[in-house]
């Protein structure tokens, strides 16, 4: 099922490496870029995107205040009402600033998290966030650290690119990498800390995918490996796990995908730049009690996507929006080269992973078919006959928009 904004009087730009999240059936889209004459542009800093999913209609916020700047990589999370953004890589290079907006408020206005207490994160970017008991826990990433940061940290957590640092004179000053550090912000104290962590520790890694089931945070990905890696961090006890499942039974290794939580003990994978280079479109289920996966069937096969986002909607449903469906990684002997057209897009997939209930279902035949009931729809109440207008705007709505 694809709902798009059609002829509607507002939409957003297609995207790729934006943020989004749900909160009463309304999906929230904030960044992202867009590739213009072969170069990325960032999207505007000062508005937020509303998609009601009941009716698949958009709707622009605008958002004053300290504006963040242009931003790629960064990190999205929501807590309650306030939505955070943490790092990224600006045009000045990388940062570890965090910015909040309550979206509750009927102005909305970002502001700087400053003051804080405890050490701040490196720069970084490509990292990822569990939202647990109100903390943002945040795993990973590329960025760089000074000689003195990564001296007082173990070998194992950072990862330098030999490819890139400076120096001052003859000494080597800053270099740039991958972790697998832990880091948790508490918005209540605006206190940073690091805790203790044990376990078989990922190896350091950027474009990963990232969910949280009950108390333990998921990561997998990026790592080239050719079969797709899965870690699981308790959140209580601060241990690592790691699953091995069987080759010939796992999905192809890949990064820049989604993972999303669909039930107490069930993750859904799609999509993402494999490990051959190529767009993915293949969905995947992982099932943590039986540490099994199971490949999906489903209708999107013609819309492999990267870079997107993945958000657990109503009655299980999978809402994906934006990302690039052609992104192509070339290889030469030298280096690794992006396709200079992306292909962005602007349309909500919907991946449905359980049975509908018999009201969902005639609610959306009754959106799909209005037609047959004519005058009958009028002696609806009118709280269900709202609910239904919104299905019947849904599906009118609904035409494929895959590529700006």
């Amino acid at each position: 099922m694809d709902a798009a904004e059609g002829d509607a009087p507002v939409s957003p730009l297609g995207r790729s490496s934006h943020t989004a999240f749900i909160d009463n059936n309304t999906l929230y889209v904030w960044g992202g870029y867009q590739v213009v004459d072969g170069e990325d542009v960032m999207l505007p800093s000062d508005e937020i995107w509303l998609c009601d999913l009941d009716s698949g209609t958009w709707e622009r916020r605008e958002i004053t205040g300290d504006i963040p700047p242009a931003l790629s990589g960064f990190c999205g999370a929501h807590v309650h009402s306030t939505f955070y953004i943490f790092g990224g890589c600006s045009s000045v290079g990388y940062t570890n600033q965090m910015f909040s907006v309550d979206l509750a408020e009927p102005c909305c206005s970002w502001k700087e998290v400053t003051d804080t207490k405890g050490t701040t994160p490196s720069p970084r970017n490509k990292h990822s966030c569990w939202v647990h008991r109100d903390r943002l826990i945040y795993f990973g990433g590329y960025g760089c650290k000074t000689i003195g940061e990564v001296r007082n940290r173990s070998s194992s957590s950072f990862f330098m690119d030999e490819m890139s640092w400076t120096t001052i004179g003859d000494t080597l000053f800053r270099c740039w990498g991958w972790n697998n550090e832990v880091h948790v912000f508490d918005p209540q104290t605006a206190t940073w800390s690091l805790p203790q962590i044990q376990g078989p520790t990922p190896a350091p890694r950027d474009s990963h995918a990232s969910a949280l089931l009950g108390n333990k945070g998921y990561i997998s990905g990026s790592v080239e490996l050719a079969e797709l890696d899965l870690f699981c961090l308790d959140l209580e006890t601060w241990t690592w796990s790691q699953f091995n499942t069987c080759s010939y039974c796992s999905p192809l290794g890949r990064s820049m995908h989604t993972m999303t939580p669909t039930s107490d003990h069930t993750l859904f994978i799609y999509g993402g730049l494999g490990v051959d280079g190529n767009t993915l479109n293949d969905a995947w289920q992982y099932n943590t009690v039986k540490k099994e996966w199971t490949q999906m069937v489903h209708p999107h096969k013609d819309k492999p996507r990267v870079c997107h986002t993945a958000c657990l909607g109503s009655d299980g449903d999978v809402v994906v929006f934006g990302g690039s469906s052609k992104l192509c990684i070339l290889m030469d002997s030298v280096a690794l080269l992006r396709t200079p057209s992306q292909h962005h897009c602007r349309d909500v997939i919907i991946f449905q992973t359980q049975p509908y209930s018999l009201f969902r279902l005639c609610e959306d035949f009754m959106g799909k078919n209005p037609e047959l009931f004519g005058k009958q729809l009028n002696w609806l109440p009118s709280k269900l006959r709202s609910r239904v207008d919104k299905r019947v705007a849904f599906f009118s709505n609904m035409k494929p928009v895959l590529t700006d």
